[in-house]
């Protein structure tokens, strides 16, 4: 899951209450920039789990934070970063 880091800060949400929810290891809820990326989710029910948080927190699918699901080779490495929009 990858969430714009504004509006992860603004939603009220803790890191460490989705690191207790989802199991997650220090490698797998990372800032990078303005990107919080939260993953890999090893099964469906974690992505509708944590798509359901970040939406009863008022956060927006797509303008706000994206599933970005995948399953790639370990020699591939993907990098996403926030763009500043001009409007």
């Amino acid at each position: 899951m990858l969430i714009r880091k504004a509006a992860f800060e603004r939603s009220g949400l803790v890191r460490s209450a989705i690191d207790e929810r989802f199991a997650l290891t220090p490698d797998e809820f990372r800032v990078e920039g303005d990107v919080v990326a939260i993953g890999p989710l090893h099964d469906d029910d974690a992505i509708i789990a944590l798509t359901e948080q970040l939406e009863s927190v008022g956060l927006l699918y797509f303008d706000d934070f994206i599933e970005m699901s995948g399953n790639w080779p370990g020699w591939l490495g993907v990098w996403v970063s926030a763009r500043v929009s001009d409007g």
